[in-house]
């Protein structure tokens, strides 16, 4: 199993994310982008809402991505009242897999969901926002490297989703996200995704982590998700 090894003290995360915006604004500059245009989202995943607050407190890092609605929830209620009381606003992402049974907690409590990727949950989103009266954002997830055993939509079958999740069920869709296969050049993977959005009149593409995240604001991101960078990186126990 994996365990996550945790920063000795939870201050050394805020520096590591200082040091991480920075890299991230230089890149884009470097790119020719406004640094403004590639969205940091800090996955927090398994980590704590003690060891999260200093990079809202001290940090005032906003937007965090968390991987399951259940683990997120109770971490969130208290972490977005306590950024409250200093006058800030927290976006949650969920960018790991959503089954249909959590539509509703997903509706209710993200405000981007990543991972759209199959009539199920089209249907079930559609559903629950309507009767909420809440829209969080949507990106569908394109399994760009058709790996059997991961959640996404594959590329040639992107166009006909995207065209069933605003036509039959009328969602907005803003964006795409996609995870490259581990041991892959992750280039073809965000060109790919790249071509999709454009082709499908999409502008946000959520893509690149803490490996790979200079490739992808090379290669357009609007959105990078990275948590080992500054909270701690995964290790064999």
């Amino acid at each position: 199993m994996t365990d996550l090894v945790h920063p000795a003290d939870p201050l050394h995360a805020v520096e590591h994310l200082e040091a991480l915006r920075a890299a991230i604004a230089q890149r884009a500059r470097d790119c020719g982008r406004a640094p403004e245009d590639v969205k940091l989202v800090a996955v927090s995943k398994t980590f704590s809402a003690d060891e999260i607050w200093p990079t809202i407190a001290v940090g005032g890092q906003t937007v965090f991505g968390e991987n399951r609605v259940q683990e997120a929830i109770p971490k969130w209620r208290d972490l977005r009242a306590r950024a409250a009381g200093l006058g800030k606003t927290i976006e949650l992402h969920l960018i790991g897999p959503l089954q249909s049974n959590k539509a509703r907690e997903a509706v209710e409590n993200f405000d981007v969901i990543e991972t759209v990727d199959r009539e199920k949950i089209a249907a079930s989103l559609a559903h629950e926002t309507q009767l909420l009266g809440k829209h969080p954002r949507l990106y569908v997830e394109i399994n760009t490297g058709a790996e059997p055993q991961k959640a996404g939509v594959l590329p040639e079958d992107a166009d006909a989703f995207l065209a069933l999740c605003r036509d039959t069920y009328n969602l907005t869709i803003e964006g795409l996200m996609a995870i490259p296969p581990v041991g892959e050049q992750a280039s073809p993977h965000f060109a790919l995704l790249s071509v999709i959005a454009k082709r499908n009149g999409l502008t946000e593409l959520s893509m690149g982590m803490s490996a790979d995240w200079p490739l992808a604001v090379q290669l357009g991101a609007t959105a990078v998700r990275v948590g080992s960078a500054i909270f701690g990186a995964r290790a064999l126990r």
